[in-house]
């Protein structure tokens, strides 16, 4: 089991990995061995998540939920597979830990009478400066 919060972890079975070579400089390395990481979650099938997770967590997921409802993580920052996998698991947590965080609803509040007084007297110093610049009496 990886832990996600105190009340929620997913089951290792659930992760399915699968190691490609990672593009961009490396040299002959990057040639010979598949060091990046393409980390798939099932977050539909999930039985670990609760429907409310799931919900905001495909929300989170953006453009790395497919159709199917399977989050797709590539990972190849790192020049070893391990490290790799490392990196693509705690991407993974770090979205289902945002997921699962309760919004607080915000209350209402008034503005306080100082709060108030400032405002207006912000805008009459704004409106005498504007006075002070119409047409000159002399003229």
């Amino acid at each position: 089991m990886i832990p996600i919060t105190p009340h929620l972890a997913i089951d290792e079975d659930e992760i399915e990995e699968s190691f490609v070579r990672a593009s961009g400089p490396g040299g002959q390395n990057v040639n010979k061995v598949s060091t990046a990481v393409r980390l798939r979650f099932d977050v539909r099938r999930s039985p670990s998540l609760p429907e409310m997770v799931r919900a905001k967590l495909e929300t989170l997921a953006g453009s790395r939920l497919t159709l199917d409802g399977v989050l797709i993580i590539q990972a190849q920052q790192f020049r070893s597979q391990e490290r790799n996998r490392q990196d693509a698991l705690d991407r993974l947590v770090a979205l289902i830990r945002a997921a699962a965080q309760r919004e607080i609803p915000r209350r209402p509040t008034r503005p306080t009478l100082g709060s108030k007084r400032r405002r207006l007297e912000a805008k009459s110093q704004r409106g005498a400066i504007k006075r002070q610049r119409g047409a000159d009496p002399e003229d």
